[in-house]
């Protein structure tokens, strides 16, 4: 039976010692908590650190695999060496800090990279022997982002989805990483990829673009071997534990202790990490400035901040408790009297019966992070309130933000704004208190963790059978063998190739693509079976063809063709060309060029090419609909033709296309064995004309007149190498 495999950095049990025996008991964190409830209800397999450095001691490794597996976790045991470069380093001193936009925390060390790289593949190895045809794999979080891709070089059929728990920066950001594009093409080995929200989701689709040039549409990422699905899932929380909660016992009893304590003073609850990405300092220095402009309330509110341990053993956040504890200090000595502190510090981690309590007696919650993927913190404070009382302040740059839009928004470094909401909070009434919070209870209520894993789920399903549908026209292994015996059994073949993003790939400087020494030993030993004819069918100037392919055996067409060459003979014009309206044209793009820096003007006898390849990929997308628009309004009445390639314009005269040219080589000679093999929409005009029983092969994905696909370049040659060795097909990659 297909199983559910849950992978992250922790597991949602921790491993102890104490004297000689071993414990489990719950991890702590927002993830562990969040997807425990999920995990034991689905009883999937959850795949992760335990949080303790076994060593090599092997007989207390089987022990804690087996205390694990009872509970349906499996480990991957990490060194004290990788906990301190993988996990304090790299993650904690790169990825954090960047992608909260603390850039000046980021600490770039290649040990760092090396570490992250060899522990993600160590996840793979442990996921690869535990998963199994039909499994799902749901990966999680920031430490693993390179799992993906490396489950899909193992298992390319794979399903696999990953989400990302924190923010993910604007492109401004994310290319400061000097390891971005590895990161990203990491993350594009899953089939779906989730975010918190669309905010984020526009920054991933953003960096993939200027990266790696591929586009996101509707949802979609077009990469060069599948479709990627990204979108937004805002997690919830258990909605029922916390808002039933007040029933139990020891929770109620609690509550009764801390009112009692507190009098009928109002509570203002702030509950976090201690995290410099939490604005904790801000949030108090505007509490201090909520008592130095409102000094009634003195005497009157206690500020319950809990700080939760966090990475003690760093430099800056050791820095920020001393900066913490210091600010509390001195408020607390500034308004403090006898019998009141104004602010109850608790730096300690909090059970849940002693958590619940303080949401259901805080009259205000006061979250204000600076940055926050999500924070659940917000969500479990509105469910703790069964009578819907109470007053939310949620900082705008929290996820959480987006959906609880009933709450009091702030700027969380505005501490005049934080201080205003303060005050507002505490004097709201009771009615406008509830009707607030009732609207967004039922909102937490209806998008539950269970829904959230549900949605996320049900989309990575959909995903792939999205994938599948463009999947139908794979070259298969059995589809090759097919190719493969009808081409050893035909004495009379016509070979057809693109070359830019067929044989070779696209280049930024197109000079730059010229064959190398392996695309020559390809086309050589094509051309020396006598039974073939190739030919060469592409965009380039026939200049370049000449001094690039300057063999009498083989055909070439040139400029989308308008110029045929058959056997070292002259170059022909498929038809009489005029080129004066080059002149008419040229300034137009010359305007283009100047307004979007990277791109520039080719010019062939007979058409015109604007290149925008270097470009700016945003940038380059928008100047490209303008350019079109531009040229529709000009060429109407010119008979010229606009063709759109990849990353290129094309201006030239209608009627001349790859497809009328090939019709001279099809047309003219029985042929019992036909191939081509293109990547763009000029290709479409061969495959189109090709007769039935033809193969017709489109390099990447798309709509496409072709009727198999692989997956790039290196496939093509692949292909073609096993042809000319003799078809052996068994080791190919199902490309």
């Amino acid at each position: 039976m297909a199983k559910l495999l849950i992978v992250s950095n922790r597991l949602p049990v921790t491993v102890t010692k104490r004297g000689s025996s071993l414990k489990l008991h719950s991890s702590v964190g927002g993830l562990a908590t969040g997807l425990d409830t999920f995990h034991k209800s689905h009883k999937s397999l959850w795949i992760g650190w335990p949080g303790y450095v076994v060593g090599k001691d092997t007989k207390e490794k089987n022990v804690v695999k087996r205390k694990l597996i009872a509970r349906g976790c499996y480990s991957v045991f990490l060194s004290s060496y990788d906990i301190e470069n993988y996990y304090h380093g790299f993650c904690n001193k790169v990825i954090w800090p960047l992608f909260h936009y603390f850039t000046e925390h980021a600490v770039y060390e290649k040990r760092f990279w090396k570490a992250y790289k060899r522990v993600n593949e160590q996840f793979c190895e442990t996921v690869s022997a535990i998963a199994k045809p039909g499994d799902r794999i749901w990966i999680h979080d920031y430490q693993l982002m390179l799992l993906p891709k490396l489950l899909r070089q193992k298992n390319p059929n794979a399903t696999i989805g990953f989400f990302l728990h924190i923010p993910f920066p604007s492109s401004e950001i994310f290319r400061l990483l000097p390891s971005r594009t590895e990161i990203i093409e990491g993350l594009l080995g899953a089939d779906l990829i989730g975010f918190h929200t669309h905010d984020y989701v526009h920054h991933f689709a953003e960096s993939t673009r200027r990266l790696l040039g591929y586009e996101y549409t509707l949802g979609q990422i077009n990469t060069v071997q599948r479709k990627v699905m990204v979108d937004a899932f805002p997690m919830g929380i258990d909605y029922n534990r916390f808002n039933q909660a007040n029933g139990n016992t020891s929770v109620h009893k609690e509550t009764i202790r801390i009112r009692k304590r507190l009098g009928d003073r109002k509570i203002i609850v702030s509950i976090d990490r201690l995290d410099y990405t939490k604005g904790i300092a801000e949030r108090l220095e505007a509490f201090d400035l909520f008592l130095e402009k409102n000094p009634e309330y003195k005497k009157k509110v206690t500020f319950i901040l809990v700080a939760v341990p966090s990475r003690t053993g760093v430099e800056q956040y050791a820095a920020l408790k001393k900066h913490v504890d210091e600010l509390i200090s001195r408020i607390n000595g500034k308004y403090g009297d006898i019998g009141w502190v104004p602010i109850w510090y608790l730096y300690r981690l909090i059970p849940f019966d002693k958590l619940v309590p303080l949401y259901s007696i805080g009259d205000v919650a006061l979250i204000t992070p600076l940055r926050d993927g999500m924070n659940l913190i917000a969500k479990e404070y509105i469910a703790s309130k069964p009578d819907a009382t109470g007053v939310l302040i949620l900082s705008e740059m929290a996820g959480a933000a987006r959906e609880l839009g009933e709450a009091l928004i702030v700027n969380p470094n505005n501490k005049e704004q934080i201080a205003e909401a303060i005050k507002q909070a505490l004097e709201m009434s009771s009615e406008e208190q509830i009707r607030r919070n009732t609207v967004m209870q039922k909102r937490l209520q209806r998008y539950s963790i269970e829904r959230w894993a549900h949605d996320f789920m049900e989309r990575l399903q959909q995903t792939k059978k999205i994938q599948a549908d463009f999947c139908m026209s794979k070259l298969t292994p059995s589809i090759k063998h097919r190719l493969f015996m009808d081409y050893t059994k035909s004495k009379n073949r016509l070979i057809l190739l693109d070359y830019d993003g067929t044989l070779t790939s696209f280049s930024e400087n197109p000079d730059d693509a010229c064959p190398d020494t392996e695309i020559k030993r390809i086309l050589r030993s094509l051309m020396n079976d006598p039974k073939n004819t190739l030919v060469i069918a592409s965009g380039r100037r026939r200049d370049t063809l000449d001094k690039w392919f300057n063999f009498d055996e083989i055909d070439l067409i040139a400029e989308h063709g308008v110029w045929v060459r058959n056997h070292g003979q002259k170059w022909e014009m498929i038809e009489r060309l005029e080129n004066k309206w080059k002149t008419q044209i040229k300034p137009i793009l010359e305007v283009f060029v100047d307004r979007t820096p990277g791109s520039f003007i080719e010019e062939k006898e007979y058409s015109l090419v604007w290149h925008c390849r270097k470009a700016d990929s945003k940038l380059a997308l928008i100047r490209s609909g303008e350019l079109k628009e531009t040229l529709r309004n000009l060429t109407g009445n010119l008979n010229l033709g606009i063709l759109e390639g990849s990353k290129v314009i094309e201006i030239k005269n209608t009627g001349i296309n790859k497809g009328r040219a090939a019709l001279q080589w099809i047309k003219g000679k029985k042929w019992d064995f036909i191939l081509a093999i293109g990547d763009d929409w000029t290709d479409e005009d061969v495959f189109s004309i090709l007769p039935d029983g033809a193969y017709s092969i489109k390099v990447g994905y798309g709509v496409s007149e072709a009727r198999y696909s692989v997956d790039d370049p290196p496939a093509v040659r692949k292909l073609l190498k096993a042809m000319i060795k003799g078809g052996n097909f068994r080791g190919l990659p199902n490309r």
